[in-house]
Protein backbone atom coordinates (compact mmCIF):
# COMPACT_ATOMS: atom_id res chain seq x y z
CA UNK A 1 0.00 0.00 0.00
CA UNK A 2 1.32 3.47 -1.27
CA UNK A 3 1.52 5.66 2.26
CA UNK A 4 2.03 8.55 0.64
CA UNK A 5 -1.35 8.02 -1.37
CA UNK A 6 -3.21 9.66 1.57
CA UNK A 7 -0.80 12.80 1.84
CA UNK A 8 -2.53 14.82 -0.49
CA UNK A 9 -6.20 14.56 0.60
CA UNK A 10 -4.81 15.17 4.70
CA UNK A 11 -3.08 17.51 3.93
CA UNK A 12 -5.36 19.54 1.81
CA UNK A 13 -7.62 18.85 4.11
CA UNK A 14 -5.67 20.07 6.34
CA UNK A 15 -5.44 23.57 4.49
CA UNK A 16 -8.81 23.59 4.21
CA UNK A 17 -10.07 23.55 7.21
CA UNK A 18 -6.96 26.23 8.32
CA UNK A 19 -8.08 28.73 6.12
CA UNK A 20 -11.79 27.82 6.96
CA UNK A 21 -11.30 28.21 10.77
CA UNK A 22 -9.24 31.89 10.00
CA UNK A 23 -12.39 33.08 7.55
CA UNK A 24 -14.72 32.92 10.24
CA UNK A 25 -12.12 33.93 12.98
CA UNK A 26 -11.55 37.04 11.28
CA UNK A 27 -15.43 38.16 12.13
CA UNK A 28 -14.78 36.82 16.25
CA UNK A 29 -11.05 38.61 16.78
CA UNK A 30 -10.69 41.29 14.01
CA UNK A 31 -9.46 44.40 15.80
CA UNK A 32 -10.67 47.93 15.02
CA UNK A 33 -9.44 49.51 11.76
CA UNK A 34 -7.94 52.05 14.07
CA UNK A 35 -6.55 49.21 16.25
CA UNK A 36 -5.04 47.32 13.93
CA UNK A 37 -3.65 50.59 11.75
CA UNK A 38 -1.67 52.08 15.29
CA UNK A 39 -0.64 48.61 15.95
CA UNK A 40 1.17 48.44 12.60
CA UNK A 41 2.58 51.63 12.76
CA UNK A 42 4.30 50.92 16.14
CA UNK A 43 5.54 47.84 15.21
CA UNK A 44 7.36 49.21 12.08
CA UNK A 45 8.72 52.01 13.73
CA UNK A 46 10.18 49.34 16.59
CA UNK A 47 11.41 47.08 13.67
CA UNK A 48 13.26 50.63 12.20
CA UNK A 49 14.90 50.86 15.58
CA UNK A 50 16.11 47.66 15.80
CA UNK A 51 17.44 46.82 12.59
CA UNK A 52 18.93 49.69 10.69
CA UNK A 53 18.88 47.16 7.40
CA UNK A 54 14.99 47.49 7.68
CA UNK A 55 15.15 51.06 8.35
CA UNK A 56 17.74 51.32 4.75
CA UNK A 57 15.23 49.42 2.71
CA UNK A 58 12.31 51.23 3.86
CA UNK A 59 13.32 54.28 2.00
CA UNK A 60 13.59 52.61 -1.24
CA UNK A 61 9.87 50.77 -0.95
CA UNK A 62 6.78 51.35 -2.58
CA UNK A 63 4.71 50.05 -0.06
CA UNK A 64 5.16 48.09 2.99
CA UNK A 65 2.42 45.21 4.03
CA UNK A 66 3.09 44.95 7.79
CA UNK A 67 1.37 42.28 10.03
CA UNK A 68 1.92 43.22 13.82
CA UNK A 69 0.92 40.28 15.27
CA UNK A 70 0.28 36.45 13.93
CA UNK A 71 -0.87 34.05 16.18
CA UNK A 72 0.77 30.35 14.96
CA UNK A 73 -0.30 26.94 16.65
CA UNK A 74 -0.54 23.35 15.86
CA UNK A 75 -0.06 19.76 17.10
CA UNK A 76 0.07 17.55 14.06
CA UNK A 77 -2.03 19.83 12.18
CA UNK A 78 -1.61 23.62 12.27
CA UNK A 79 -2.42 27.33 11.32
CA UNK A 80 -1.84 30.30 11.68
CA UNK A 81 -4.05 33.62 11.22
CA UNK A 82 -3.15 37.61 11.62
CA UNK A 83 -4.25 41.03 10.09
CA UNK A 84 -2.34 44.09 8.98
CA UNK A 85 -2.42 46.66 6.37
CA UNK A 86 -0.61 47.66 3.54
CA UNK A 87 1.30 51.34 3.94
CA UNK A 88 2.84 53.92 1.57
CA UNK A 89 4.79 55.74 3.56
CA UNK A 90 2.55 56.63 6.77
CA UNK A 91 -0.81 56.23 5.35
CA UNK A 92 -2.76 53.15 5.43
CA UNK A 93 -3.80 51.96 2.00
CA UNK A 94 -5.82 48.79 2.51
CA UNK A 95 -6.05 45.90 5.46
CA UNK A 96 -4.93 42.32 4.65
CA UNK A 97 -5.77 38.88 6.95
CA UNK A 98 -2.99 36.61 6.68
CA UNK A 99 -4.02 32.79 6.87
CA UNK A 100 -1.40 29.39 6.42
CA UNK A 101 -2.15 25.96 7.07
CA UNK A 102 0.94 23.09 8.05
CA UNK A 103 0.88 19.38 8.94
CA UNK A 104 3.93 17.57 10.54
CA UNK A 105 5.83 16.65 13.57
CA UNK A 106 4.85 20.17 15.22
CA UNK A 107 3.28 20.86 18.63
CA UNK A 108 2.95 24.37 20.35
CA UNK A 109 1.90 28.01 19.93
CA UNK A 110 3.72 31.30 19.18
CA UNK A 111 3.13 34.87 18.47
CA UNK A 112 5.18 37.00 15.65
CA UNK A 113 5.04 39.95 13.35
CA UNK A 114 6.17 40.57 10.05
CA UNK A 115 6.91 42.89 7.60
CA UNK A 116 7.22 42.61 3.25
CA UNK A 117 8.90 45.63 1.46
CA UNK A 118 7.44 46.09 -1.87
CA UNK A 119 10.46 47.64 -4.16
CA UNK A 120 8.30 48.21 -7.12
CA UNK A 121 5.14 49.42 -7.69
CA UNK A 122 3.92 46.65 -9.97
CA UNK A 123 4.47 44.34 -6.62
CA UNK A 124 1.89 46.94 -5.29
CA UNK A 125 -0.44 46.90 -8.05
CA UNK A 126 -0.23 43.14 -7.87
CA UNK A 127 -1.44 43.27 -4.20
CA UNK A 128 -4.22 45.52 -4.72
CA UNK A 129 -5.59 43.88 -7.92
CA UNK A 130 -5.34 40.61 -6.31
CA UNK A 131 -7.98 38.79 -4.29
CA UNK A 132 -5.19 36.88 -2.31
CA UNK A 133 -2.12 35.24 -3.62
CA UNK A 134 0.96 33.05 -1.93
CA UNK A 135 3.78 34.03 -0.93
CA UNK A 136 5.92 32.46 -3.26
CA UNK A 137 3.47 32.50 -5.87
CA UNK A 138 3.53 35.95 -7.85
CA UNK A 139 6.07 38.45 -6.55
CA UNK A 140 9.61 37.58 -6.09
CA UNK A 141 10.07 37.17 -2.18
CA UNK A 142 13.66 37.63 -0.84
CA UNK A 143 13.23 36.56 3.09
CA UNK A 144 16.02 38.26 5.65
CA UNK A 145 15.17 36.18 8.10
CA UNK A 146 14.13 32.11 8.48
CA UNK A 147 11.20 30.02 8.84
CA UNK A 148 8.56 31.58 6.85
CA UNK A 149 5.04 29.17 6.64
CA UNK A 150 3.45 29.12 3.47
CA UNK A 151 1.08 31.69 3.42
CA UNK A 152 -2.33 32.61 1.90
CA UNK A 153 -3.14 36.14 2.13
CA UNK A 154 -6.69 38.06 1.07
CA UNK A 155 -7.66 41.26 1.16
CA UNK A 156 -10.32 42.20 4.36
Amino acid sequence: MNSNRHAKPVFSLALAMACSIAAFADRAIAATAEDLDRDSAQALQSLYKTSPIASEISKHAKAVLVFPNIVKAGLVFGGSYGEGVLMKGSKVIDHYNSVSGSWGLQAGAQSFGYAMFLMTEEAVEYLTKSRGWEIGVGPTVVVVNEGWPRTCLRRR
